[in-house]
């Protein structure tokens, strides 16, 4: 049997159940939140409400779960945890489980969105120019090198929350004035792309790659979307992916301008548009199971047909 973990499953039923359909047989699907008002929970085999994550003894409950139901592996569907798990990978590993992600440092640097830039830079990659001195980019503007609009943002965060388009320097003092930690991005004016990629856990070669060109997009995720293949893009990602080290389950935001892939961001986990890829043949669950029972998985990039659209509605979960 071949156990897996899904932490903070919160409203990703979707994946809780792809998982489900892919283990029947094979192992358990246990599934966590720290609400018993998490939907996604309900889709797992078992599930158990636990502490927040910044809670004292977090990974202590999580360890003691996965001795208890014999865990294969764990992964989180949230960016904080990322790095949490990846910091105590050796307790895990100790108790039988392999933690399914990247390295500390690439859970970060995906957190960090000026660390990011600066690695971007460093090795060539096309990406969205960025400031954290205000003074530095108004100056920028007057010698003409960067011009309104921009967006600003907290440079740890997620989902969306608190960025905002600006247009002129009076927003940028205002901005500042209010919050901490703020960066300034050049604005990408191009088609929104997401790439779900697989990196085998046991060769570390990119193994599956869906892109999709978004239509419509809500609180930071995918709501719209359409599925496209361009070999070039391929190539790039794989180049990034492999030059930077990541593993396992990875979600990219890439910007078209102009011909040219710029690469945004990446989240090192399950991202909200994944099921698109999955209900186009790219399924990532089973290469999970491969990889847990030792099995190295062959390469099939852009194994799904072009023109599929995805559109995400609202479901209800009721339970006594």
């Amino acid at each position: 049997m071949t156990n897996i973990l899904i932490l903070a499953a919160g409203t990703r039923n979707k994946v809780v159940q792809y998982f489900r359909r892919v283990f029947d047989g094979a192992g358990c699907v246990v599934a966590t939140d720290a609400s018993a008002l998490g939907p996604a929970i309900y889709e797992a085999d078992k599930h158990y409400i636990v502490p927040h994550i910044t809670a004292p003894g977090y990974i202590d409950v999580i360890l003691d779960i996965c001795k208890k139901e014999q865990i294969n592996g764990v992964l989180s569907l949230i960016d904080p945890e990322l790095s949490l798990l990846a910091r105590n990978e050796e307790k895990f590993r100790a108790v039988g489980t392999t933690v399914i992600g990247s390295s500390y440092e690439l859970c970060e640097m995906a957190l960090d969105k000026m660390q990011m830039y600066h690695w971007l830079t460093a090795h060539g990659y096309r990406c969205a120019r960025s400031w954290m001195d205000k003074e530095a980019f108004c100056r920028a503007v007057k010698e003409g090198e960067i011009g309104y609009p921009v967006f600003v943002k907290p440079y740890r965060g997620s989902a969306s929350i608190n960025i905002s388009k600006v247009y002129d320097e009076e927003t940028i003092e205002l901005l500042f004035s209010h919050y901490d930690d703020l960066m300034i991005q050049e604005y990408l004016n191009g088609q929104e792309i997401g790439a779900d990629v697989y990196i085998d856990l046991l060769s570390g070669e990119v193994v599956s790659i869906f892109t999709k060109k978004k239509i419509l997009m809500r609180a930071g995720e995918t709501d719209k979307a359409v599925s496209f293949k361009d070999p070039a893009l391929f190539a790039l990602i794989e180049s990034f992916v492999l030059e930077a080290g990541y593993r396992g389950q990875i979600d990219i935001d890439i910007f078209e301008v102009d011909g040219q892939y710029y690469i945004s961001e990446v989240n090192p986990r399950f991202g909200g548009g994944y099921p698109h890829a999955f209900e186009c043949g790219c399924n990532h669950m089973e290469l999970i199971l491969n990889n847990l029972n030792g099995v190295v998985n062959q390469r099939k990039i852009g194994a799904y047909d072009e023109g599929i659209y995805m559109m995400k509605y609202n479901e209800v979960k009721i339970i006594k």
